[in-house]
Formats: structure tokens, C-alpha cells, sequence
């Protein structure tokens, strides 16, 4: 039930992107041209995003544990550390150079562009390599 309930939810998320636009990569390489043609539909969706998720995270803490698992998985790491700020970087520029972040990146992928495949397996060749940098510890 757990799998299934997740590909239902990364299905509505698709759909949710898509009918947003954020397939589009025109779209957020607008958003992201300030001093140009700005487009500001992606500070809708990500505003959108930040309620939900504030509604949401209200109304699941309430409960003991999940619906799906023994108890709630939440990250310990709190330090800012290069690994992270590198990270974020690269994630950034990636965003600011294709247009797209993972989420869209996936929901696009059913347009068959050949761009987008190539986008895929980059970031999932990224994910690889970054599972096996080994992490310093403090």
C-alpha cells in the first residue's frame, strides 16, 4: 500500500506541475530573468507549495506516527557544510542553465524530448556519485 500511495502521489504531483506550466523550462528561465521579461508564475507555484506544505506538516505532526511507516524519519543534520553549500550550487545552476528541477524534469519526461532524457540521466548519474562521496565527519 505504501508504494502504491506513493506513485499516486508522484502521479498528482506530476499533474500538478504540468498543469502549472513547470514543464516548460521557458517558464522558469523566465521567472528567473529579473531584469527582463519576468514571468512570476513560478512564485505562484511555489507559494502555492509552501501553504500546502504548512498545512500539511501542521496536520500530519498531530498524528503518532505515519500512516505508512513505524514512526517519523527526520533528518538530525543541522550543519551548513561545503557538501551541502556545494550541492546547492550545483543544483542552482543547473536549475538557472536547463530550466528545470527534478521534479518537472520527470513530469517532462512524457514529452519525449531527447533534452530531457539526457537531463534525467545526468542528475541521476549526479545522485549516484553523491551517494558514494564519502561525507567527512565534524
Amino acid at each position: 500500500m505504501k508504494m502504491v500511495t506513493a506513485l499516486l502521489a508522484g502521479l498528482l504531483f506530476g499533474l500538478g506541475l504540468s498543469l502549472a506550466g513547470m514543464t516548460d523550462p521557458a517558464v522558469v528561465l523566465g521567472f528567473l530573468d529579473v531584469a527582463g521579461a519576468w514571468n512570476p508564475r513560478l512564485l505562484f507555484v511555489m507559494a502555492g507549495a509552501v501553504l500546502t506544505t504548512a498545512i500539511g506538516y501542521r496536520w500530519v505532526w498531530r498524528g503518532s506516527r505515519p500512516w505508512f511507516d513505524d514512526s517519523f524519519r527526520v533528518p538530525d543534520a543541522t550543519r551548513i557544510d561545503p557538501r551541502l553549500v556545494f550541492g546547492a550550487l550545483l543544483f542552482g545552476v543547473g536549475w538557472g542553465v536547463a530550466g528545470y528541477c527534478p521534479g518537472p524534469a520527470f513530469a517532462s519526461l512524457s514529452g519525449g524530448y531527447s533534452s530531457v532524457f539526457v537531463l534525467v540521466a545526468s542528475m541521476a548519474l549526479g545522485w549516484w556519485l553523491g551517494a558514494r562521496v564519502p561525507a567527512r565527519s565534524a
